[in-house]
């Protein structure tokens, strides 16, 4: 099916969200790259740790070049488990997926992280991490234009980490403060795999440990402008029932991180719709009622933006163990890649949010392919 055109009078800004999930991450750069090639390219990116990376990488580069430079980075990382044979079948294969897995734990990846050099363990009272990350600042020198990315000029890139020693969760804006390779690394500092990021004194480590979307922070920044924004999950919310350990281990996971998109999705949804309430109500409210001081008030906490929230979620046709975030075989990261583009791909030529909103509507929230599963299945 062809794409829709965007029409003329379709002025929302447009967002991606990109959330944490290590090596399914290529499932994100799918998206990004069917996106690319639409109307809509994002003019905002915001990603929390392997999203981090993405989003500085797209933002990092002229439109031109990302999704190449995308391509260099996943291709490089994942390069020694291209070595590993493929078995005949599906490419999800159970042998495939523990040698992958087992290789990422082993020797690492190259051009993101390495185990310590033995010397180092020597000393195990002074080890915050089981692998170094040096490699990755020079990957993303490599690979991330920060000059452009801080320049103004092209998209605004946001990264979400916390602070060690204090709790409080930190995001590191471009149209706030100028992004080092240090803010992204920070933002995928996962302990205790990795080791905490210094930025200006204070340590940080991997922002999906307090929330793993930054939905929140594009959507509430103020001053709000009406947006869409696709949401790139990792973790599916919907899945089958566990029929082993390893499956059971797999569905944990899931739940634990979709469960926190879907309640940040729904709590802003709630958020929303309360402010174009109380904007309904100030505008039914008498004139001399409407110059009182508690009616200004409650008029501040009011908005008319309107958002359309198109949610993209990574789900693969058969299980792929607990390991699947540290799982970087070549033909897995191809696969992921390929069902991101294909995923984009039919929510684009569905383009829900072409539909006119309803005027009392603040928020929609659209899943094209959960809905097509889903019809398919009754």
């Amino acid at each position: 099916m062809p794409v829709p055109p965007r029409p003329e009078t379709y002025d929302k800004k447009v967002g991606l969200v990109l959330q944490g999930g290590g090596a399914l991450g290529s499932y994100q750069a799918g998206v990004y790259e069917a996106l690319a090639s639409s109307d809509y390219p994002p003019d905002w990116v915001a990603g929390i740790s392997i999203g981090a990376i993405n989003a500085a990488i797209i933002a990092g580069n002229p439109p031109g070049e990302r999704v190449a430079k995308l391509r260099d980075f996943w291709e490089s990382i994942t390069a020694p488990s291209a070595n590993w044979p493929m078995l005949p079948g599906w490419p999800f294969d159970v042998w495939q997926q523990h040698a992958g897995a087992a290789a990422a734990l082993l020797c690492g990846q190259p051009g993101f992280f390495a185990p310590h050099h033995p010397h180092v363990w020597l000393a195990p009272h002074r080890l915050t991490s089981y692998y170094d990350t040096s490699a990755l600042k020079r990957t993303l020198e490599r690979l991330v234009d920060f000059d452009l990315i801080n320049s103004g000029r092209g998209i605004r890139l946001s990264v979400g980490a916390v602070n060690v020693r204090t709790a409080h969760f930190a995001y590191f804006d471009s149209a706030e403060i100028r992004i080092r390779p240090e803010h992204v690394m920070a933002s995928g500092a996962l302990p205790p795999g990795f080791p905490p990021v210094e930025i200006d004194g204070e340590h940080y480590w991997d922002g999906g440990l307090y929330s793993n979307t930054p939905l929140q922070y594009v959507l509430d920044y103020s001053p709000r402008r009406s947006r869409l924004t696709f949401q790139v999950d990792v973790f599916a919310g919907h899945g089958r029932l566990p029929r082993n350990l390893d499956e059971v281990s797999e569905r944990e996971k899931d739940l634990r991180y979709a469960s926190r998109t879907r309640a940040t999705t729904d709590n802003f949804r709630y958020r929303h719709e309360v402010r174009h309430a109380i904007n309904e109500l100030h505008r039914r409210l008498p004139k001399d009622i409407q110059d009182t001081e508690e009616a200004k008030r409650l008029w501040e906490y009011g908005c008319v933006t309107q958002m359309d929230i198109v949610q993209l979620i990574y789900r693969p046709h058969a299980p792929q163990g607990s390991h699947k975030d540290y799982e970087f075989s070549r033909a897995t990261m191809k696969a992921r890649w390929e069902a991101g583009r294909a995923d984009a791909r039919v929510t684009l030529e569905a383009s829900p949010w072409l539909a006119p909103m309803p005027q009392d509507q603040g928020v929609r929230v659209f899943d094209v392919v959960h809905e097509r599963l889903v019809g398919g299945l009754a």
